[in-house]
């Protein structure tokens, strides 16, 4: 069901390494024309290395791993299209709908599709306000029950963290510091929530991923949670004053359910004047890079 490109068909079948890259942010997260170049550049970083992206999305129904440049075109430039994840890809598949895929859709996807590296901005998971509103993410159960390796900046930082680790731990999904003891804060280097396991290579990660396949049990996720350069980061101080203040416009507006992170992540990049925005940038590019890496790693098993 899934249809491979050719490029990805061919890599997956002689073993050479593939990353997966999500759509939403192509689709969803980023204002056009830099859309389309920033996909062309997340895709170039990973070919650079040496190995295959593979960037997933849904088109009239078919789930795609790889796109040509006329079907990166229509991700960047199509309007009205849907942003998918893992409950709307049978839904999607039936009536022919083309759509964006998230962390839960391109999981499923790329694992099924025969890709073990997927490298993506921020994870979702447990919403501020979770005992009243009982918000979360679906990437959380679906990396519960997916084996591939995600590499990420953490969860966004506009979600209660120390909840959302609490959650990975109950459905036993592996965190892993990617040179750091701290989780990452997706725009922010650091968290200041601990991380148990710390890796320091790319080849680590890889004997992870092995060890995981040598165990067995239930097919769940390795996440390497990979930090903003320092450099890059947003400024912590303006982060913190800016996120209190989109909480509490998003409370004053009735803003809820699936509405409010975009509310809350666009109401970042406008109140920092796109700052946010280019730590994000920082954040994937960062990602595809190490996300490459584990896949070469891997591929030399």
């Amino acid at each position: 069901m899934i249809k491979r490109s050719d490029e990805v068909a061919t890599a997956l079948s002689e073993g050479r390494p593939v990353v997966a890259l999500e759509s939403t942010i192509i689709s969803h997260g980023l204002p056009q024309p830099r859309n389309l170049k920033v996909a062309a550049e997340l895709e170039e970083i990973v070919r650079a290395a040496g190995a295959v992206p593979a960037t997933i999305a849904v088109l009239d129904g078919v789930p795609r791993a790889g796109l040509n440049k006329g079907e990166l075109e229509r991700i960047a430039t199509e309007p009205g299209l849907r942003k998918l994840g893992f409950r709307d890809l049978a839904p999607a598949a039936a009536l022919g709908v083309s759509g964006a895929t998230t962390v839960s859709a391109t999981s499923f996807l790329a694992a099924r599709a025969g890709i073990r590296v997927f490298a993506t901005g921020g994870l979702g998971g447990v919403h501020r306000g979770w005992t009243t509103v009982q918000d979360e993410s679906a990437d959380l159960d679906t990396l519960s029950r997916t084996r591939i390796t995600v590499v990420c900046a953490g969860v966004k930082s506009i979600l209660d963290v120390p909840a959302t680790l609490q959650r990975l731990e109950t459905r036993q999904v592996a965190v892993v510091g990617y040179r750091t003891d701290e989780f990452p804060g997706f725009y922010l280097t650091t968290s200041g929530e601990p991380v148990d396991w710390r890796i320091e290579t790319p080849a680590e990660a890889a004997g992870i991923m092995r060890a995981q396949d040598r165990l067995g049990g239930p097919e769940t996720a390795l996440i390497v949670a990979n930090p903003v350069p320092e450099a890059e980061q947003l400024d912590p101080a303006l982060h913190d004053r800016v996120l209190a203040e989109a909480l509490r416009a998003a409370d004053a507006e009735g803003v809820t359910g699936q509405a409010i992170t975009p509310f809350l992540l666009e109401y970042l990049v406008r109140a920092t004047a796109g700052a946010s925005l280019e730590a994000n940038l920082a954040a994937v590019r960062g990602n595809v890079a190490l996300a490459t890496q584990i896949a070469l790693s891997w591929a030399q098993d």
